[in-house]
């Protein structure tokens, strides 16, 4: 598994590449934002490990770019910063996890290999037979990573289009709070479930953003969401 490490803090940069080079990893080392994204933008990795405070670029704006450009590879995000409206910023920017310093490295550890496994299961989710997924006027191509309403492609953060994949492979079924972190983040913590309420908040609001103002989604209160058969 290839690896890009991003942080500015030397020490640290160093005994991360320390440890995921003894855990079979080969890894590349920068320390500003600038070469953060010249190396993802031009370089083939499974994962970024993205710090958000850097020279040049801070993280979210590298994050920024390489999503508008494309760029689909995961990345988790370290900060020392704990307020919920910067792990959204990042979220909202197309992180795809969320660490907050200090941490433990073996949760770090996890959290890539769990991110990792999410990926790969997305993109053998649509099997031969069934490609593409239609519910009423919205259409997922899982091949291409592409989500549409009425014909027109829905602008998804990963963490949404992740949410979405979940849900249309469960239509009709409650999923719980719990159920859906474990899924998507790999763990279930109070933190978690937070961000998956504004997560699915914004991305009802895509979705009944048409002139019928279609409900593709539903609350359970307390417990999770469901995603409606829609004709």
């Amino acid at each position: 598994m290839r690896l890009l490490i991003a942080e500015d803090e030397r020490d640290l940069a160093e005994a991360l590449s320390v440890f995921f080079e003894k855990n079979q990893f080969t890894v590349d080392t920068v320390y500003n934002g600038f070469d953060a994204y010249e190396y993802a933008a031009t370089g083939d990795y499974d994962a970024i490990v993205l710090d958000v405070m850097m020279p040049k670029l801070n993280g979210v704006e590298v994050l920024e770019r390489l999503r508008a450009e494309g760029v689909r590879t995961p990345v988790m995000m370290l900060t020392a910063k704990a307020e919920k409206d910067d792990r959204i910023t990042g979220f909202n920017a197309g992180a795809d996890d969320y660490l907050t310093k200090p941490f433990s490295i073996e949760e770090l550890l996890a959290r890539l290999r769990v991110t990792q496994r999410r990926l790969l299961l997305l993109q053998a989710s649509g099997d031969a037979d069934s490609p593409v997924f239609q519910n009423g006027k919205l259409k997922i191509d899982y091949a291409a990573g592409c989500a549409y309403l009425n014909g027109e492609e829905l602008h998804l953060t990963p963490i949404e289009y992740k949410l979405l994949c979940l849900l249309s492979h469960n239509v009709g079924k409650v999923l719980t709070h719990t159920y859906i972190t474990q899924q998507i983040w790999g763990s279930s913590w109070e933190n978690d479930i937070a961000s998956l309420r504004v997560f699915m908040a914004t991305l009802r609001k895509k979705l009944e953003r048409g002139k019928d103002g279609q409900q593709y989604i539903q609350t359970h209160i307390g417990i999770g969401y469901r995603m409606l058969r829609v004709e």
